[in-house]
């Protein structure tokens, strides 16, 4: 996800040379700098005393051993913060860095690879309007960017669009699997799975109407769309949606509690 927003954040004209990173592969460091002709620090610590915004870009589990080794630095420094460690609350990096932060809170999702991701950002109460609009600025080189209110909605945002690119591939992969069945080639299965949900995914995002209404006039009365839609209705598909969201949903809750807790 770094390479990600760093490969971002250059193909939209920022200077390369005001970007720093640091990791502890240092082959994946030297990748990195060689790649988008950024800089690179030894340590974290080092790319803290230069840094005016940090992106913590690490692993949920290991953010709290990352947090209290920048402390020094951070309070120093006192840089606008932005965690897009999935999971954990404000109130545990603010404590892990020393408090007394502006600190952003995202949630992205894996399509932001390609540019292409949802991300939700939640604002510290330290944060200003400015800070607001660079860490959005800095989160959009990546894909579509919204906030919320409360830090408790990143638990159904971690459900939605953090989990959500799984369900379409599962859907993708039923629906290849189908054709296969069907007796279609399996290069022509997955080229029409994936052409056709990237279709699906162009049309709503284009349209004005809601992907109700765009179903309802794809859906011929008597017509075979009809047949399979009413086939999927009749398993109950909103609803197993709905159960498998909210699944997704408490195990967020579940699993915050016990980074904060570690």
């Amino acid at each position: 996800m770094a390479a990600s927003l760093v490969g971002g954040l250059v193909a939209d004209g920022y200077d390369p040379k005001h970007i720093i990173v640091s990791d502890p592969d240092s082959d994946k460091l030297a990748s990195l700098a060689a790649r988008f002709a950024i800089r690179s620090a030894a340590d974290n610590s080092s790319a803290v005393e230069r840094a005016d915004v940090l992106v913590l870009a690490v692993k949920p589990q290991v953010l709290k051993q990352v947090a209290n080794d920048l402390t020094p630095g951070v309070q120093q420094r006192k840089p606008l913060v932005i965690s897009i460690a999935a999971g954990v609350r404000e109130k545990e990096i603010q404590s892990w860095l020393g408090g007394d932060l502006a600190l952003v809170r995202t949630m992205p999702n894996t399509p932001a690879m390609i540019q292409a991701g949802a991300t939700v950002l939640h604002a510290g109460k330290d944060v200003t309007r400015e800070q607001r609009d660079l860490a959005e600025s800095i989160l959009r080189a990546v894909g579509l960017t919204r906030w919320v209110d409360d830090e408790t909605m990143m638990d159904a945002v971690t459900a939605l669009s953090g989990s959500g690119p799984a369900y379409f591939f599962l859907i993708m992969e039923a629906m290849e699997k189908a054709g296969l069945e069907m007796g279609l080639p399996a290069d022509t299965a997955r080229l029409l799975t994936l052409q056709t949900a990237l279709g699906a995914a162009r049309m709503a995002m284009e349209s004005s109407d809601g992907p109700g209404a765009l179903r309802e006039k794809v859906t011929s009365p008597g017509g075979t769309t009809e047949r399979a839609v009413g086939i999927l209705q009749e398993g109950e598909l909103q609803a197993l949606f709905a159960k498998a969201l909210a699944g997704a949903k408490d195990r967020s809750i579940e699993l915050s509690e016990l980074l904060g807790n570690n």
